[in-house]
């Protein structure tokens, strides 16, 4: 499949839009002919639903009918391309097929060892919307000396949701940059966690305010469908010889538990690595990279995807 001028164009012009958000400026010019090739190579390895995909030995994905898997070195390629910095904790990203859902989740496992959800019963979440907006007031500060993006939350998309029985959480923030017009498009990470004996998986939809209710099912039902193997569930922990993370469960809303452990400066999660392409560059760009994996199905079985 042949990309038109137009498309290259396009994620060009997004790809510039990024520069005021990046740190390096070797980094101040995306390669079109780098984006053409992390497409190309994620079309090539995707993997469509029906399909059980292996994450580590931790779990299965049992990816459903309508939705398309890239497993995680095209996934990194695509991210990178992107103008991201993502981890090698990513496995993963999962696209629908339907062109009226513009966003893409990213696949993480985080080896945090086992979390307590304890604080879940006790939380108060407009105690924690206010310390989040006061982390990311004093995270501006440091973005002012960058010559960085300040941001500016704005509330709960989603308020912090966990289920003690499926041990599955649920949040998400407004945000926007400081300036920016109310009607202006913005981006979203919409934020789903599954706890597990070693740690946990985060599958974090990357969407736009404008398309993140009709979104919200379709991360449900991903996060649904996530297995944890025999050994590696919640359920599974022994005290007294499994890691217990240094951090509870409400660490996981808004970046505090990176915060608190000094490993680097998050902006109360608004981004979690993954959503500067579209608070910056638009919504659009994620139309343009999404449509890529929704054409007519290949003729033949595409392949099953690498262990990762």
């Amino acid at each position: 499949m042949k990309m038109s001028s137009t498309f290259i164009a396009a994620l060009g012009l997004a790809a510039a839009a990024l520069l005021p958000l990046r740190a390096a400026s070797a980094q101040a010019k995306q390669p079109a002919d780098e984006i053409q090739s992390a497409y190309q190579a994620a079309r090539q390895a995707m993997v469509r639903g029906a399909a059980d995909i292996p994450l580590l030995d931790q779990a299965t994905l049992k990816l459903p009918a309508g939705f398309i898997f890239v497993p995680k070195a095209e996934a990194l390629r695509l991210l990178r391309a992107m103008g991201n910095r993502p981890g090698d904790d990513v496995l993963g990203m999962v696209f629908q097929e339907r062109q009226d859902r513009p966003g893409f989740v990213v696949v993480r496992f985080i080896k945090s060892g086992y979390i307590k959800d304890d604080d879940a019963k006790k939380w108060d979440v407009a105690q924690l919307l206010t310390s989040i907006k006061k982390g990311t007031e004093e995270d501006n500060a440091d973005r002012r000396k960058r010559g960085m993006h300040e941001i500016e939350i704005l509330g709960w998309v989603q308020a912090p949701q966990y289920d003690p029985a499926t041990h599955r959480l649920v949040w998400s923030l407004a945000s926007k940059a400081k300036g920016a017009p109310d009607s202006e498009e913005r981006g979203v990470n919409y934020n789903t966690y599954a706890l597990g004996r070693q740690g946990y998986f985060s599958l974090d939809l990357v969407t736009g305010m404008n398309s993140v209710e009709a979104e919200k099912p379709g991360a449900h039902t991903l996060l649904a469908s996530l297995v944890y193997k025999d050994g590696k569930r919640y359920a599974d922990f022994k005290p007294g010889s499994d890691h217990v993370a240094a951090y509870g469960l409400a660490a996981l809303i808004g970046g505090i538990a990176a915060k608190k452990l000094g490993l680097f400066a998050v902006l109360a999660g608004v981004f979690v690595k993954f959503a500067k392409v579209i608070l910056v560059a638009g919504i659009a760009v994620l139309g343009l990279l999404t449509k890529i994996f929704r054409g007519k199905r290949a003729a033949q079985t595409p392949p099953a995807p690498p262990q990762v």
